[in-house]
Parts: structure tokens; sequence; C-alpha cells
């Protein structure tokens, strides 16, 4: 069983404590303020009292959760990661996208758990909207808003922006499972310069779905409502309210005969567990610890999260949104759709267009006007001369090269009035597989359901119908076996049909090579 910190007992992290010690897991508290360490070890007998995470590390603990001020949640988390401990972060994660990915990596590399302290995820009204999201009670989702509102607590170090709407981006988050393609943030100032006391944020989502977030610190009267909006129904939340309803509501627009018509359903209240949020929060870290699971509001989500509010920081103060950072390099004609997978260091160059579900390695060179299907997959170190397509249910594994206007099929019997989505009885698409090494001249075509061997080399202007050795080098139409090829592309000295035993070496490289059972194999590297 694993133990555990709390870093923090102040405002929120004195919550913390008193929750982790109800569920029987906090041995130890990190706490600055040396009158507040009094006050925790009156409280705590038993559980020790400490004035830094340096000195706490004696305790051997496994845990830790961090709820000091956000400006410390870099340093403070950073440096148990750093000791191999798990943490659990209160929002922000960071006070910026760059240092909390730096965050999320390090957790990475150490093997440690690193969640961030999202409260609401863990709200049992905010899982069951998603619940009804997931079993389609609500239709298509088209729409959210939520108001956090309050007067006060007024702070100096952030405005209302990062204080208040990191909850309700979270929430969407956790609804849409997908980033905003675009954020629009207004506001005001009235309080203190350049601190913005009330702001409304609009996300625009894939798919059409939008959320609007309104925040202010300066508000009459107490109000956390959620709205959720689909194409069959509604759902509202308000926490602030005395009953915490979650209400189903039977409405909305249907078209009939080309007119819009309203549909006034019944209004019922949907039950759900009344638990703590926090109970539960740091009742999953511990689950997670020691069951070794993913948490749900783990390193990436927080990162996510942060870049949204960037996003919207930067609209809100008139200046353009930091770029999405990417591993890989499109040029700016290249069309890469969301959802397509893309390794490190991957080249895309003019006019190419890559389709989401697309699987992409890494170090690969996609020339121009290149097209990578949503199934296709493509291996690390492969390189696409220019107008190369590469369609559904091809596999290019590493280092295929394909030459210039190189041709891949996947439909043995194309028709265009049968399509095979539409028509299955007529047959289906057929995959075709290209092993590592291969290389495929300028303009051959590979007819679909062939298999292309290790380090084969296809000549240009080859047409293959049937699959072909590893090693094998083919030529014509249809393309035939007249030789064999070194992996470093060097024609070896071997008939075309050796007789078996018979040995080769690379002119070039050294390798030597010994054809048995009607294939090659290398023997021996230089």
């Amino acid at each position: 069983m694993a133990d555990f910190a709390v870093v923090g007992a102040g405002r929120w992290g004195k919550n913390h404590v008193r929750t982790l010690h109800e569920l029987g897991k906090l041995r130890a508290i990190v706490e600055t303020d040396a009158g507040r360490r009094q006050e925790m070890a009156a409280l705590y007998p038993g559980v020790a009292v400490y004035a830094s995470v340096q000195e706490s590390l004696a305790a051997e603990l496994d845990g830790y959760v961090v709820a000091t001020p956000a400006a410390s949640h870099f340093a403070v988390t950073k440096f148990l990661l750093e000791q191999g401990k798990h943490v659990l972060v209160e929002k922000p994660l960071a006070l910026s996208s760059k240092d909390a990915a730096e965050l999320a990596d390090l957790a990475d590399r150490k093997g440690c758990k690193l969640m961030v302290g999202h409260v609401l995820l863990y709200h049992p009204a905010i899982r069951k909207i998603k619940e009804l999201l997931d079993q389609g009670a609500l239709g298509r989702l088209q729409y959210m808003y939520s108001n956090r509102l309050n007067l006060g607590t007024v702070r100096t170090e952030e405005n209302i922006l990062w204080s208040f709407a990191p909850h309700d981006i979270s929430i969407f988050q956790y609804f849409v499972g997908a980033l905003p393609e675009a954020v629009v943030c207004e506001g005001g100032v009235f309080l203190q310069p350049d601190v913005h006391d009330t702001t409304m944020t609009v996300l625009r989502y894939p798919d059409n779905v939008v959320g609007h977030i309104f925040v202010s610190w300066l508000h009459p009267f107490k109000e956390h409502r959620l709205v959720v909006i689909g194409s069959k129904g509604m759902v509202s939340f308000e926490d602030s309210s005395a009953r915490k309803e979650l209400l189903f509501y039977e409405k909305g627009i249907d078209w009939v005969a080309g007119e819009p018509v309203t549909r006034e359903g019944a209004t019922r209240a949907i039950d759900y567990e009344k638990k703590m949020p926090l109970t539960e929060e740091l009742r999953h870290f511990v689950e997670c610890v020691e069951q070794d699971k993913v948490p749900l509001t783990n390193a990436r989500v927080g990162v996510e999260v942060l870049r949204i509010l960037e996003m919207a920081e930067a609209s809100l103060k008139k200046v353009p949104p930091p770029r999405p950072v990417r591993e890989f390099y499109a040029h700016e004609s290249a069309v890469v759709d969301k959802g397509a997978k893309i390794g490190k260091g991957t080249k895309i160059w003019h006019n190419s267009q890559v389709q989401a579900g697309a699987q992409i390695g890494e170090n690969c060179v996609i020339g121009h006007n290149c097209f990578v299907a949503g199934r296709a997959v493509l291996g690390n170190g492969v390189k696409l001369e220019s107008n190369v397509d590469v369609w559904d249910l091809v596999t290019l594994e590493d280092y295929v090269f394909a030459g210039p206007s190189a041709v891949f099929t996947n439909d043995i019997n194309p028709r265009s009035r049968y399509p095979k989505a539409k028509y299955p009885q007529y047959g289906k698409w057929v995959p075709t597989l290209v092993k590592q090494g291969a290389s495929i001249g300028a303009n051959a075509t590979i007819v679909c359901g062939v298999t292309i061997g290790r380090h084969a080399f296809i000549g240009a202007g080859a047409v293959v119908t049937r699959d072909v050795p590893d090693y094998g080098l083919v030529v014509g139409s249809p393309a035939r076996l007249i030789g064999w090829m070194c992996e470093c592309g060097t024609r070896l000295p071997l008939a075309k049909e050796p007789p078996d035993g018979s040995h080769a070496q690379c002119p070039t490289c050294a390798r030597g090579y010994q054809f048995t059972s009607g294939s090659l194999v290398e023997v021996s590297e230089g």
C-alpha cells in the first residue's frame, strides 16, 4: 500500500489534507509557514510535518499532492518527479503549456503517475452527463455553455480567465475529446490594471460543436451553471443551487416539411450519486498509484487545458495565439487533417495531403503532390518522391522508397457504379504490403494484394502482379524476376535461379548471402 503527503496546507491544500486523512492515506504534510505547521501537527497527531519537500524525502513516501501557489507548481512537481515520486498537482499543471509538456515528458521517463487536479471531472453529475453523451441520449453534441460567476475572490497574480475558466475548459475537453479549432476571448478590466475581471470565451470544436464560457468575480450572486445541448435533448446542472439537480429536457428543434418545429417534451431529474468530487479525485489518484492505472486527468490533459488557455489569453490580448507545437514539418501548402498520426522529424512537402487516421512514422519524407489515405500505414524512414498516392490498406514498412509517380492500388475489380462500401457483394478492398527497405522505381504500378519482400527492388515502369521475394529484382510488365539485390542497393553476382546453397557477396558493402530453399537470406555483414 502506498503512502502520501500533501505539499501546502493553505486555503485549498487543507481540504486535500483532511480528505487524504479520511481515506487513511495521509502520512506527511509539507508546509513552509511555521504557524500552519503547528496547526497541522495539532489537528493530525501521528502525521509527520515538514518545512520543505527536501526534508520529507526522508519519509520515503510514494506520492505527493501539490497544493502550493500556481507559480511554484512547475518547480515543486519537477523536483518530486526527479526523485521518482508520483504527483497529483492542483491546476494549473504549470504557468505555460511548454513547462507542462516538460513535466509530462519527465513523468513518462521516470515511470511516474502525474495527475492534474481538474476536480470537476470527478463530480458525479459531470460523469453522468458524459455517460448520457456516450450513450447517445442527447443525440449529436451541438452546444455547451458554462457560467462560473461570483463576487470575489479577486486575485492579484492571475486574471479571471486563468482562475476560473480551467474548470470549464477541462469539462468541455472531457465531453468533446478533441482540441478546439478556434478560440476567441473578450473581457473587461475594472479593478486592477491589466487584470481581467470578466471574460467570455467562445470555443469552436470539430463537427460544428460550439462552447461558451462566461467567468466573472464581479457578479452579484454565485452561479455555477452548465448546459449541454444535443440534437435529441438537453441537460442542465447548477452546482451552486441548493438541490444541485441534474435536469434532462426532452426539447429541441425538428425540421418538418422544411420548417423548424419546436419539440416541447418532458423535463425530468436525472439521479446521480452524491459523492464529493475531491474525495473521488484523491481516491482515483491512490488507485492509479497502487494499481498502476492511467489517471483520467493525466498530464497530457493538463497540457491541453493550458494550450487552450494560452489561445484564449492571446485572443484576449489581441495577439496571434501560439501555433500548435509540431514535431514534424508540413509546408504551408500541404493539407494535414486532424487525426493523422505523424512521427517526429517527418517532412511533408508542397501540395501534399494526409488524411485523418493515416499513420506515418518518424523521419519520413513525403514529396510534393503526394496523397496518404486515412487507412494507409507508413513506417519510419519511408520516402515518397513526387506524385505518389498511398491508398487505404497499403502498408509501407520502415525505409521503403517509392519513386516519382509510383502507383499503388486497393481495388482488384473497380467499378464506379458499384462502390465497395455500398455493394460489398462485388468484393472488397485488398491490402498491399511492402516490406522493410524495398525500393519501387519511377512509374511502377503495384497491383493490390501482393507482398513485396524485404529490400526487394522494383524497376522503373514495372507492373507488379504477384509477390516479390526478399531481395528480388523485378522489371517489366508484368514484372518478372531477373536477379537479386543487396540491402545496400547493389545488384548481386547471382543467377536468377541459382542452385540451392549458392553464395554471393556484395561487391560494394561485402554483405554475404545464401540461396536456400528458394529464398535468399543474409548470412554475414561487412
